[in-house]
């Protein structure tokens, strides 16, 4: 046997990346909670150990006092039932900046003021895919998968922007992003508590009221930013889509530790990762959810790992990725990470 294969006491060879650390078996039980389920996850291989991972690391980093914590909010995640999730980190004090799309501010605002997303279905099992959704058409129905939202409920939106929120910006001429999501908020607030809307006020809402800042760095590709357009078309008012650079690289720059949720990819989570590229730090925590593979060079699948060698992430940071569904995914990281922080947050769960 040659020296680099030569045997252990027990005439086993030698294992170089070998380390005995046996795979156990998660268990559940009545009564349960979350943590306890992502802590017997640990005891498992494949996704339940990447899951485990990711709820220690997200823990980590919300339990970190000193970490400025970015989430990065793409995909449907709004229609789809995760809103009040997301606001209540925003007003908890668990995330001090939030980037996401147009899509999900819109979504965001029209339940804000009174409209609802329904249950819906993919296809009618009586029709082809095609008239099923021509059909939905023709009633003034919008499918985002198995999520119907009425039509009539974005007349509303248009109505709400040009009678709360971009009358507070005519006049202002060029105005960052930031500004446009910051009024968005609050007008939002405002319309919810006046008229007594069932559902609560939403994310825009809560970071408004937690002076938490929005990007939408892409906004003009959503329902928000078309009728933006429109209005600056007739008033003294347009978006810089450059100006949001400055407070957010600030942010950056002023953070003691940094950490980011990435939730889906797109836009948002390059906007999110980029910031770093300009500051001499980079993240200290990283976890992403996405169902996007590597392999086919987008962004959306880009690993973490790739990430670090941009530059992006510290060599030392802390990551970890989960490949699936984000709305199966986030309330899970999300309830497990929240409880270990709280008990041991005497202070309870507002953490700033």
């Amino acid at each position: 046997m040659s020296d680099d294969h030569e045997a252990d006491g027990d005439g086993h060879p030698h294992r170089e990346e070998f380390d005995e650390d046996p795979v156990g078996h998660a268990h559940v039980g009545s009564g349960m909670t979350v943590g306890d389920l992502l802590e017997t996850y640990g005891e498992a291989g494949i996704g339940a150990a990447a899951v485990h991972e990711a709820g220690d690391v997200l823990a980590e980093m919300f339990g970190n006092d000193d970490c400025t914590v970015f989430l990065s909010l793409a995909g449907a995640m709004v229609p789809a039932g995760m809103r009040r999730i997301v606001s209540d980190l925003i007003a908890d004090g668990y995330v001090d900046v939030l980037v996401t799309t147009g899509a999900n501010l819109t979504h965001d605002t029209i339940e804000a003021i009174g409209g609802k997303h329904h249950h819906g279905r993919t296809h009618d099992p009586e029709k082809s895919l095609r008239e099923h959704d021509e059909g939905l058409r023709e009633e003034g129905v919008d499918r985002i998968y198995n999520v119907y939202l009425p039509q009539e409920h974005f007349a509303e939106f248009e109505g709400h922007l040009r009678e709360e929120v971009f009358p507070a910006l005519d006049g202002e001429g060029s105005v960052s992003i930031a500004e446009l999501c910051a009024e968005l908020g609050r007008a939002n607030a405002e319309v919810n508590e006046r008229e007594d809307v069932a559902e609560d006020a939403g994310v825009a809402a809560a970071a408004y009221e937690a002076d938490v800042p929005v990007y939408c760095p892409a906004v003009q590709d959503s329902v928000l930013g078309l009728q933006a357009w429109m209005y600056a078309q007739t008033a003294d008012f347009t978006l810089d889509a450059l100006a949001d650079m400055t407070g957010l690289t600030d942010v950056a720059f002023d953070a003691d530790d940094a950490g980011c949720l990435l939730v889906g990819g797109g836009v948002p989570k390059n906007f999110t990762l980029q910031t770093m590229l300009v500051t001499p730090r980079a993240y200290d925590y990283a976890v992403q959810v996405t169902m996007d593979p590597e392999a086919t060079g987008g962004l959306s699948g880009a690993t973490l790992e790739e990430a670090r060698s941009w530059g992006k992430l510290e060599t030392d940071a802390r990551n970890a990725s989960v490949y699936g569904d984000a709305t199966v995914m986030l309330p899970l990281l999300v309830a497990a990470a929240r409880e270990r922080v709280e008990q041991e947050d005497s202070g309870g769960p507002d953490r700033r």
